[in-house]
């Protein structure tokens, strides 16, 4: 796709009067649904600063509900997002929060389906742009504007390396590499982004040969 410096200005074309309060919110449900990684069947939203005093009006419950469910900004039945969820039996539930030093546009997501859950709190900062700030309660912080690898594993000696080697013999370049534990030896997730797109056969080699690895979500940047 040819950069448009005009784009990141702007932000995309959407409902709403406000890409923070739209475009931004739908991103960051596109992002929860990728983490989880399967269809999502409740979620709940809890909202903080102007989220929490717009989101109706603004149509941010709406454009979370979108992401949450896998529409893009220019798809016409984000202004229908809460009818579609109860087609698809999506529940779903919106609180506001208060306390944290927070971004205004902040949301915390919990988000489950079958068994599997997935908690994150989010930011929106402007033009449709988003950026988690919590995963899992870790303080890991990603965008998912290029095509990231989130890695759940036991934290051991060599496992950074083994991503590394994996990657770099397969061609891929690390943009960014964050590593955030509950302690020492324990249960850790990584954030790993590269240039350019992943495939399917570099996640399948990575699951079969990284001694510790857990399970592996890929956020397409593309969405």
């Amino acid at each position: 796709m040819k950069y448009n410096g005009m784009f990141e200005i702007i932000g995309p074309v959407m409902v709403g009067p406000s890409s923070s309060h739209t475009a931004g919110a739908l991103r960051i449900g596109q992002i929860a649904r990728q983490l989880l990684g399967i269809e999502p069947e409740y979620v709940t939203f809890q909202l903080f600063g102007s989220f929490a005093e717009t989101y109706q009006g603004h149509g941010t419950d709406l454009a979370l509900i979108a992401g949450v469910l896998g529409l893009t900004t220019d798809d016409d039945d984000v202004r229908r997002a809460d009818e579609l969820a109860v087609e698809r039996g999506l529940e779903y539930q919106f609180t506001k929060g208060s306390g944290g030093q927070y971004h205004p546009n902040t949301v915390a997501i919990n988000i489950s389906g079958g068994d599997r859950a997935v908690r994150l709190i989010a930011s929106s900062l402007g033009g449709g742009k988003a950026e988690v700030q919590e995963l899992e309660g870790l303080p890991l912080r990603f965008s998912a504007e290029i095509p990231t690898l989130i890695l759940y594993h036991q934290d051991r000696n060599g496992f950074l390396a083994k991503v590394s080697q994996l990657l770099d013999n397969a061609g891929y370049n690390i943009a960014r590499l964050a590593l955030e534990r509950w302690r020492r030896g324990g249960d850790a997730i990584t954030v790993c982004e590269v240039d350019g797109p992943l495939k399917s056969d570099i996640c399948e080699v990575m699951r079969s040969s990284i001694p510790g690895l857990k399970e592996l979500r890929v956020l397409d940047a593309g969405f």
